[in-house]
């Protein structure tokens, strides 16, 4: 009797080929022991090198990060230009105010020819006059360089443009209602006109970067 013979009916049954698996499914190695059981194919893998997005904290209602500049934006851009060109006008007609009166100081100096004379008492108050006008040419050239500098870096600017741009923009507003109200006291209307100019120029320029667009803007992610 030979336990080997597959037809003996008192043998041992014989041993079954492994089920293959269906169509569509992995195939996987025999597990080993010790070794612990493989993730398949259809566990989430994170991939590799490619961690993932954050967002990033937007303004109300979106975190889509602005592509351009907001209007409200461009408008205040617009008017610290002009205003800038103001005051470079103003800043030289400051300028040869104190050098026309410098020139004069000068003049009467050499006529006087003593202490006591009108023409020194003329002379020192030319002097001090000029020294005044020259300063106030400088502060408002300073200014300009300013306007010049905050509109161009809208653009690219971030949170200290922002800030910046809001206290010019007030103070200006401030500068110009002062203007405004005694324009209205002298009740002549060619004195309320310019006031009246620069507080609106003052106002949109302190309002651009506090709405939510032009927070938005200064606040977006730079590359």
């Amino acid at each position: 009797m030979s336990f080997g013979d597959p037809n003996n009916p008192y043998g041992p049954p014989p041993q079954q080929p492994p089920t293959a698996p269906g169509y569509g499914y992995p195939q996987q190695a025999p597990q080993q022991p010790g070794i612990p059981p493989q993730q398949g194919y259809a566990a989430p893998q994170q991939p590799y090198g490619y961690p993932q997005a954050q967002a990033y904290p937007g303004y109300p209602g979106a975190n889509m990060v602005p592509q351009s500049m907001p209007g409200l934006l461009v408008t205040a851009r617009v008017f610290l230009y002009i205003i800038s060109a103001v005051q470079i006008i103003l800043g030289l007609i400051y300028l040869y105010v104190a050098a026309f009166v410098n020139d004069v100081s000068d003049s009467a100096d050499s006529l006087g020819s003593s202490s006591n004379d009108p023409f020194r008492g003329i002379s020192d108050f030319g002097d001090a006059a000029a020294g005044l006008i020259a300063g106030i040419a400088i502060f408002v050239l300073a200014l300009a360089a300013l306007s010049i500098t905050l509109g161009v870096k809208f653009g690219r600017g971030g949170q200290g443009v922002r800030i910046t741009t809001v206290v010019y923009g007030a103070l200006g507003t401030i500068v110009g209602l002062l203007l405004l109200f005694v324009g209205i006291d002298s009740g002549m209307a060619s004195a309320v006109i310019f006031p009246l100019l620069w507080v609106v120029f003052g106002a949109i320029i302190t309002a651009a970067p506090v709405v939510p667009s032009g927070t938005a803007w200064f606040a977006r992610p730079r590359y």
